[in-house]
């Protein structure tokens, strides 16, 4: 009796983000720090520092990615950078990996963004409401 194999054939996949998602990611970042700075710096006490603290966290936030894709890229072997970037609808159609198994990269992505993407929604609706609730002479 011959020995079946039974191999399972995947797609390929991808291991890394579209650049869409980091910029949407950046995005948001920047989003939610105006949202602060606009409807929350009302100039008094250690406002305007705390508000400094807080940009300089998410700065550091959004930097540390960027340079660690920067120092990639300067290290990595030419035809690794030098790829051309798929649209994000083929991108996001595609298997991508994760260490607990797969997702489409369009859930990836979902996942991905979705978090900050309700903070800094929540936050600039949180911030309108604030401001338009509260006399401006009342804080």
């Amino acid at each position: 009796m011959a020995a079946q194999h039974n191999i399972r054939h995947h797609p390929p996949a991808h291991d890394g983000l579209h650049p869409l998602v980091y910029r949407s990611m950046i995005a948001l970042t920047v989003w939610l720090v105006l949202s602060v700075w606009v409807f929350f710096d009302h100039g008094g006490g250690y406002v305007g520092l705390t508000l400094a603290v807080v940009t300089l966290f998410f700065v550091i936030a959004v930097a540390i990615p960027l340079l660690i894709w920067k120092s990639w890229q300067h290290n990595a072997p030419a035809q690794e950078t030098r790829e051309p970037v798929e649209p994000f609808d083929a991108w996001a159609s595609q298997s991508f990996v994760t260490w607990t198994g797969r997702l489409t990269g369009r859930e990836a992505a979902t996942q991905i963004l979705l978090p900050l993407a309700a903070v800094s929604i929540g936050m600039f609706i949180f911030g309108l409401v604030f401001y338009l609730d509260v006399p401006h002479g009342a804080y």
